[in-house]
């Protein structure tokens, strides 16, 4: 890498929440002069990516983890989901899925956002060519013949650094896709996602459930010390009061949603609510820029895929940059048009599908017609009797369908 002023940058991540911490850490092979910019003090409790909320990871990105040497610690901290239960509410069709059937040894894993933080910020200090500017943000972008200006605020004063590659991982909002001259489509579901921990009284040995009511989606994932996350959708107004209840009102009323398969719930840790869209980006890229996460795509929770499908974008992108660099040598330069044409490639038809199965989901299981719930039932019975479904759902489930970057097959990038 040819000398460069201390303001000057291969790379500049707008974000360092979950998505904007591992494209950094996954980087640090290519040896690249890396910034990361954000504006949360690392380690605050206000860091909204970094809260009690829990992630599955799925088999892709647990894959990445090995790769980037990070499984080992990940794994001590999260919970193996070996089967994944899903029911409609009032209807007599079910699905399941089963590790060993899919001859792996989890379906995913589940880790508490914080803890997971915790992990990845903990490797931070030992990247030598990565620099972490916070709390501080972008507050304005240039585009250059050779590089992108970058006005960062920090502190109540202003300074300006260049990049040759602008990444904006600053979420579904993003200020840096608008900066950049992408616009989203946003559909608002008029939903909120409460979310918590409890205790059940049987055990859930490992299986994640997904259960459709008529309020929306809810799901129980197990996590550490036997205890159940819980991910349950309601109108803004019956939000607002179930987080208005007393502990045991409110564990009555989500057991009567979910049903009695894991008998009382009990011991509820805090209760917080977030409002659900859909946003999709116009776009992925633009001169030497690049979206990736939920700059790129914001999802129902309702599969899980948001934190993973934003991971195979951090896969594919460092499969972008190594390749050139590999070609290049000296001549690298991370903003190449050809390597963000290459990205959007690889990309569009991944996060198309699943955008299109989360909102398929929540619309389909939403509609309260009789002839749709009929044909729900169907298809979850056919989904466990026809050769071959399960297992292509469980594929797309796992992250492991289409053409997968190296990280995400767990190959490190050397």
């Amino acid at each position: 890498m040819n000398k460069r002023d201390d303001h000057d940058y291969d790379i500049i991540v707008a974000g360092g929440g979950m998505i904007g911490t591992c494209l950094a850490l996954a980087l640090a092979p290519l040896k690249l002069k890396v910034a990361v910019v954000e504006p949360v003090q690392r380690g605050a409790a206000e860091q909204p990516s970094f809260d009690d909320r829990s992630t599955a990871l799925s088999r892709s990105t647990q894959r990445m983890f090995e790769a980037m040497n990070l499984w080992p610690e990940v794994v001590a901290a999260s919970t193996p989901i070996k089967q994944i239960h899903v029911s409609d509410q009032g209807r007599f069709g079910f699905s399941h899925i089963d590790a060993e059937e899919q001859k792996v040894e989890a379906l995913g894993y589940v880790v508490i956002n914080r803890v997971l933080g915790e992990v990845l910020q903990s490797r931070i200090g030992a990247i030598d060519e990565l620099v972490w500017i916070c709390p501080a943000r972008i507050a304005a972008v240039d585009r250059g013949d050779h590089a992108q200006r970058v006005t960062i605020e920090q502190d109540g004063q202003q300074s300006e650094l260049s990049c040759r590659l602008l990444v904006a991982a600053d979420g579904a909002n993003s200020s840096v896709r608008d900066m950049i001259g992408i616009g989203a489509r946003k559909v608002d579901y008029e939903q909120m996602a409460v979310i918590g921990n409890l205790l059940p009284q049987k055990p859930m040995n490992n299986i994640a459930y997904e259960r459709f009511t008529s309020a929306g989606p809810m799901a129980l994932l197990p996590i550490a010390d036997d205890r159940a996350a819980f991910v349950w959708t309601l109108s803004p107004d019956a939000a607002s009061d179930v987080l208005q209840l007393p502990d045991e009102e409110f564990t009555r009323q989500l057991r009567q949603a979910f049903g009695g398969r894991l008998g009382e719930f009990s011991k509820i840790g805090k209760r917080v609510a977030y409002p659900l869209a859909l946003s999709k980006a116009n776009g992925l890229t633009a001169d030497r820029s690049v979206l990736i996460g939920n700059a790129a795509h914001g999802l129902h929770p309702v599969a899980a895929q948001g934190f993973n499908l934003g991971m195979r974008d951090v896969a594919a992108l460092c499969d972008c940059l190594f390749d050139a660099q590999q070609d290049a040598q000296a001549d690298f330069d991370a903003g190449d048009p050809i390597i963000l044409n290459k990205f959007t490639d690889w990309r569009r038809s991944d996060q198309g599908k699943v955008l299109q199965f989360t909102d398929g989901l929540v619309r389909l299981f939403a509609s309260q017609r009789k002839p749709v719930a009929l044909l729900r039932n169907i298809g979850m019975l056919g989904f466990d009797l026809v050769p071959g479904v399960r297992r292509l759902f469980a594929r797309h489930t796992m992250g492991l369908a289409g053409t997968l970057p190296r990280l995400s097959r767990g190959v490190p990038l050397e």
